[in-house]
Formats: C-alpha cells, sequence, structure tokens
C-alpha cells in the first residue's frame, strides 16, 4: 500500500507539472511559441576549480525566427561539496524586433556576471539556490547604456524512482530578475522538464518556460544538454 501511495503522489506531481504549462498556454499575450536549445557546460581541472561555458540560441518561433545567442563562460571555484562561487563573461546578440532574424538591428551586450550556488537534499530530493549579480553594458543604435541586475533561482531535481539506478527525474525551478534602479521588477522564469541521465557526466533535459518579461508573457519550448567532464 506504501508503494502505491508513493507511485500516486508521483503520479499526481508529473500531472500538475503537465497540466499547468497547457493552462498557461491559453492564457498568454504572444501567439508565437518559441524555442531554447542550449548546452551546458562543466570541465573540471581540480578538485577545487572547473570551468563553465554554455551556449543558448533562442528563437521567437520553434526553431525559426532568431531572437537571441547566449554564450557565456566562468570559472568555478568549489568551497565545499554544497557550495560554489563563479565569475564570468558573456556577450550577447539579440533581435528585439520580431521577424528580423540577423538582418535587422541587433542589440548587443558585454556582460560580466558572479554567482553563488548553495545545494541542499531533503529526502531524495536536490535543491539548489543560485544568486546571480549581473553587470550589463548594452548597446543599440550606438548608444551604451550600463545597467545592474540580481538573480535569484530555486530549483528542485526529482527523482522518478526510488530506484538510485533509474535515468528518468524532473526538474523545475523559478528564477525572479530584480533591476537595481527606481523600476526593480524586470523578468520571471517558471520551468519544468523531464530529464534523463545518460551517463554519470551527461543528462538531456526537455521541457516548457512561462517567462514574463516586462508586459510579455513568453512561452518556450527547451531542449538542454548538460555534460561535466574531468573529473
Amino acid at each position: 500500500m506504501d508503494k502505491l501511495a508513493n507511485s500516486m503522489k508521483r503520479l499526481n506531481l508529473i500531472i500538475a507539472c503537465l497540466i499547468v504549462p497547457i493552462t498557461l498556454l491559453s492564457q498568454t499575450k504572444e501567439d508565437k511559441l518559441g524555442s531554447w536549445w542550449m548546452f551546458f557546460g562543466t570541465h573540471h581541472l581540480n578538485g577545487k576549480y572547473s570551468i563553465h561555458y554554455e551556449t543558448q540560441l533562442r528563437h521567437y518561433e520553434i526553431g525559426a525566427n532568431f531572437f537571441q545567442l547566449l554564450p557565456r563562460v566562468g570559472l568555478n571555484y568549489k568551497i565545499d561539496d554544497n557550495s560554489m562561487v563563479t565569475a564570468g563573461y558573456a556577450w550577447i546578440p539579440t533581435q528585439p524586433d520580431l521577424g528580423e532574424g540577423f538582418e535587422g538591428d541587433l542589440v548587443t551586450e558585454n556582460r560580466t556576471w558572479q554567482q553563488f550556488i548553495l545545494r541542499n537534499k531533503i529526502k531524495n530530493i536536490n535543491f539548489r539556490h543560485r544568486y546571480r549579480l549581473e553587470q550589463r553594458w548594452v548597446k543599440q543604435n550606438n548608444f551604451t547604456d550600463y545597467k545592474n541586475r540580481v538573480r535569484y533561482m530555486l530549483s528542485a531535481k526529482v527523482p522518478l524512482s526510488k530506484n538510485e539506478n533509474s535515468p528518468l527525474f524532473l526538474f523545475i525551478y523559478d528564477e525572479v530578475f530584480l533591476h537595481i534602479d527606481d523600476n526593480p521588477f524586470n523578468q520571471n522564469r517558471l520551468y519544468a522538464a523531464l530529464g534523463y541521465t545518460v551517463n554519470k557526466n551527461m543528462n538531456i533535459q526537455a521541457g516548457y518556460l512561462r517567462h514574463r518579461n516586462g508586459d510579455l508573457n513568453l512561452n518556450r519550448l527547451q531542449l538542454a544538454v548538460f555534460l561535466n567532464t574531468g573529473n
């Protein structure tokens, strides 16, 4: 009976994570379903230091109508098994006008960033708190605007079986973006994905992102690959 109850709880959680995004889709102000294709890598140099590298390709529509390219690198320092700090850089071209793609005038951004990650575990659920600071130099029409931003993400990785060797898991997060100015609230991202552990160094996630950005409520499908090397 206990096994059946636990199975029902997990099933209800999965159903809720599937129904909520579908409900939100019917409430959106934008009629385009976009996509983010993402790759995240970590290469360990030794027991303390590692290199973070990632690339994200974002579209206004699934696989078409370019929105943004986000390559980002950073140097990680492991404080202990549950905490880590990172400092890095990103250069980001963005197309703010729907339908213009690479042909239109792009907004370009040089960004430096620092973050602190804290992990904890409750039973078999792994939680992660990510605190990030960003210094942003955004250039548009030959004018550069400097901005500061704070981000906080709370994420959870939930195994879908009590079997430790089961490769399937659920990954969810919510992230809040705050500007350091008179109008602080900037963005919110709510995400749910189904993940598959290929091996100890690699996993794949496919999910849905509900992205509130200013007055826009955006819906994005995501496919992400995570690679961990040099252990």
